[in-house]
């Protein structure tokens, strides 16, 4: 039996960047219907693509010759706007750029491909090599060393794969791409300045598909804003220099707000009444509070008493890991938005300084499919739980909205969609899941 909320409505309201239409909620769809329904949309969606290839491509002069003009109000030299004529569109900056996995990816799939022991020991041992880098860093900047060979390995494996895309025709194509034109365009304007600045030539620039660069992988705007030369050689590479790459991190991340003084978060452990009403970054309290709450430390210790607020995460439901992200969790989401960024982030670090693994290991669950996803957002907002677009896409509002159905239907709280939750909304789960 299905609970509805007192007052509900079931019209979506667009809040998307790119709104697709609302997928149907039915459950009784014949196997080969589905498989027509996915010919289709994948003929849909290769079309799509292909048109807007063929868009940027038939309009790249005329879209170049306009970013001249900026570049040259702007400021920028002409050597360095003598670049713009060279560039030519990239169709798998394109095709990358609209790309959608079938599938999602589950907290344990993410966080075990990157808090591998192959990537600590590595950690450990470059904790070793570059020591009084990393200390002169930290007295400067108040960032400890293992956040930094965190987000260093997260980034590019310690600099193994930095990325082989040429960022200014990459950039340039993206400009030149109706979707995100705005920024792309500011962005290949800064990456025009930032040649300008440090006297790079086209060649060094390469990076990923999206234009991030060096070692850390900064965007244009970012690598000239806080790049910074750690080797003292009077120019900031992020590309050859270790020590540029790392301490333009660590004042990147001071300029985020960085907590020179706190750690990142911890897991912890909570009672088995916990009721879940208190999840997310929306819900912080003071240390002092959580542990009146009956969260611990995964020792069952009780948690420290410091002046600190903290917030709740599950990123695998109730049957995985709990974490307190305190205020540097949140610094770590403005490098990168990810929940599970943040949490690998922080483990990582906590590993390269010997750590112990987690208490609470991310348990194995099936991956839905994005046009799954599609079907529970439909169904939420049927109910009168979701408002919105169904996009694919397990943000906060679709979070907040399983929470509620799941209150207002005798299920765990927790806003992490799991079997019992599909089939409370009606969906097949075997139809939308992969193991």
């Amino acid at each position: 039996m299905l609970l509805l909320p007192v007052a509900c409505s079931a019209v979506p309201e667009a809040n998307s960047a790119n709104p697709q239409s609302a997928q149907t909620a039915a459950t009784s769809v014949g196997s080969s219907a589905q498989t027509n329904a996915k010919t289709t949309a994948g003929s849909v969606a290769a079309t799509s693509v292909a048109d807007d290839v063929a868009a940027v491509t038939q309009g790249f002069g005329e879209c170049i010759a306009g970013i001249t003009d900026k570049a040259h109000n702007a400021g920028i030299s002409e050597a360095r706007i003598a670049y713009l004529g060279k560039l030519k569109p990239v169709t798998r900056v394109i095709e990358l750029d609209r790309s959608q996995p079938e599938f999602t990816q589950t907290f344990a799939d993410y966080f075990n491909k990157r808090v591998t022991e192959r990537r600590i020991l590595e950690g450990q041992k470059l904790l070793k090599t570059h020591a009084a880098l990393l200390d002169k860093i930290q007295k400067e900047y108040g960032v400890p060393a293992q956040y930094l060979l965190a987000f260093w390995g997260l980034e590019t494996n310690f600099g193994s794969y930095k990325g082989k895309m040429p960022v200014l025709d990459s950039l340039a194509t993206l400009a030149c791409d109706k979707r995100r034109s705005q920024y792309f365009t500011q962005e290949l304007l800064q990456a025009l300045k930032l040649a300008d600045k440090h006297d790079l030539p086209q060649s060094v620039m390469v990076g990923s598909w999206a234009g991030a660069m060096g070692h850390t992988q900064f965007m244009p705007t970012t690598y000239l804003d806080y790049a910074v030369d750690g080797d003292g050689d009077g120019r900031a590479d992020l590309w050859g220099s270790t020590a540029d790459a790392l301490t333009s991190a660590a004042n990147f991340l001071k300029s985020l707000g960085w907590q020179a003084e706190q750690r990142w978060g911890r897991e912890v452990l909570l009672p088995a009444n916990y009721d879940f009403t208190t999840l997310g970054r929306t819900n912080r309290r003071e240390l002092g509070a959580w542990g009146e709450l009956g969260v611990q430390l995964t020792n069952g210790q009780s948690l420290p008493a410091a002046p600190m607020s903290a917030a709740l995460y599950l990123p695998a439901g109730h049957t995985g890991p709990a974490f307190l992200g305190y205020e540097n969790f949140e610094v770590i989401q403005r490098w990168n938005r990810s929940e599970f960024y943040a949490i690998a982030v922080g483990h990582l670090a906590d590993r390269i300084k010997g750590a112990p693994p987690l208490t609470v290991a991310p348990p194995l669950q099936p991956k839905r499919t994005r046009d799954g996803i599609k079907q529970m957002q439909s169904r939420l907002i049927e109910l009168g739980f979701l408002t919105g677009d169904a996009d694919g896409v397990v943000g906060s509002k679709t979070t907040a909205a399983v929470r509620e159905f799941q209150r207002m239907n005798q299920l765990v709280p927790d806003g992490f969609a799991d079997d019992a939750t599909m089939k409370a909304l009606g969906l097949d789960v075997a139809a939308i899941s992969a193991n």
